[in-house]
């Protein structure tokens, strides 16, 4: 049995989490308040994921970057990769906010999208 502590971000209360994990599975989460902090603490410590946001550089037009995020959570362990690959990246203006500007970034079945129009 292995306990694990967390703040939940589920909400704007930031509840101290306790996660009890046995076997790679959690069995019991205390602390939360409400439903989102047994979902957020177990799926943080079984499948960990965030949303990255950032910029691309563009050319063809007025603006020098766009900003992006992507349009869902990638795993963890590939947000350094999907960062590089927004450095690594250029746009053609123009672009509307929510165009995608990469396809399956990274291998990961998400798209980044701009979060701003630019001519």
């Amino acid at each position: 049995m292995n306990q694990r502590q967390l703040t939940c971000i589920g909400c704007p209360m930031g509840c101290q989490l306790t996660a009890t994990l046995e076997g790679g599975v959690v069995t019991a989460v205390t602390g939360n308040t409400c439903k989102r902090g047994d979902s957020y603490a177990r799926k943080e410590c079984v499948a960990p994921a965030r949303t990255v946001t950032g910029t691309v550089r563009c050319t063809g037009g007025e603006a020098a970057v766009v900003s992006v995020r992507t349009a869902g959570e990638v795993p963890k362990e590939k947000v350094f990769q999907v960062a590089h690959a927004l450095n690594t990246a250029l746009a053609r203006l123009p672009i509307a906010a929510g165009d995608v500007v990469i396809p399956d970034v990274c291998g990961t079945g998400v798209c980044v999208v701009a979060t701003k129009s630019a001519k």
